[in-house]
């Protein structure tokens, strides 16, 4: 799908995208140009894990570190990774410590985890560019996201991910999980605006994201990571293969909604 050119936030033009290089362009588009002052700014939130960074490769390469790093036997690999593997909090690393008799306190082991795994998070370079797009379209972007805020806000600084964003929500920092509604109303607080403006969610939870966002009266997209749908479950508006595509499909409905009201 094409991109929306990026530049004046208060100007959104679409067309023939040949002559720019780096860009993307599936067809020919004919010209639009309308200002973004005179459309409401829609609220798009994004999950963290999964869908903006990689958590699972990131946390295998992790558990080998850490075992090998403290003289485990490869064989514990997978009770530690299993410790992290749905989320990590300072308690992962008291029962860790424990079992393994580690010299090292409960908080100098979570320290250092939120350490590793922040020098090792990455988010793609076309994914933070179109954080930036959507911004410039005029969208309100925010991180809802599960999680220990330690963790989450290291990851998000390390990445780059905090600077192009209106505003992010951890659970711990108010106990309001997903796919609870206050979570994305939370969220959306975070952004400058309410869930009964609408707004999308994407996300690569089936139940967090997509069922937790349709019952906060959000449009949904799956991140399905090379999954299919389950196939009883209510299915999202949208199924895409990663953050990349739910952003062009977002700047594109965009652009759409903004030339039916020029």
């Amino acid at each position: 799908m094409a991109t929306p050119e990026k530049g004046n936030p208060a100007l959104i033009r679409r067309d023939s995208l040949a002559a720019r290089p780096g860009s993307r362009q599936v067809g020919p588009h004919k010209h639009i140009e309308v200002r973004v002052r005179d459309v409401q700014r829609l609220l798009v939130l994004f999950d963290l894990d999964n869908t903006l960074v990689d958590r699972r490769g990131t946390l295998g390469d992790w558990a080998a570190e850490f075992t090998a790093r403290h003289g485990l036997g490869d064989e514990e690999r997978a009770y530690v990774l299993g410790m992290v593997a749905e989320r990590a909090y300072p308690s992962s690393f008291d029962a860790i410590r424990t079992r393994y008799r580690l010299p090292m306190s409960t908080a100098a082991l979570w320290r250092e985890y939120c350490a590793d795994i922040a020098a090792s998070a990455s988010c793609p370079a076309e994914v933070l560019d179109g954080l930036v797009e959507l911004r410039a379209a005029g969208w309100r972007v925010g991180v809802a996201t599960n999680g220990a805020v330690d963790i989450q806000h290291a990851k998000l600084r390390a990445t780059g991910i905090s600077k192009r964003v209106d505003g992010v929500f951890v659970s711990e920092e108010a106990e309001a999980r997903k796919p609870l509604t206050r979570h994305f109303a939370l969220a959306a607080a975070r952004c400058g605006t309410g869930l009964g403006d609408g707004g999308w969610m994407v996300g690569d939870n089936p139940i967090n994201d997509v069922g937790g966002g349709r019952s906060a009266g959000l449009r949904t997209i799956w991140i399905g990571n090379g999954r299919s749908w389950p196939p009883d479950d209510p299915g999202p508006d949208h199924v895409v293969p990663h953050a990349r595509a739910a952003i062009d499909l977002l700047l594109l409905q965009s652009v759409d909604r903004m030339r039916t009201r020029a």
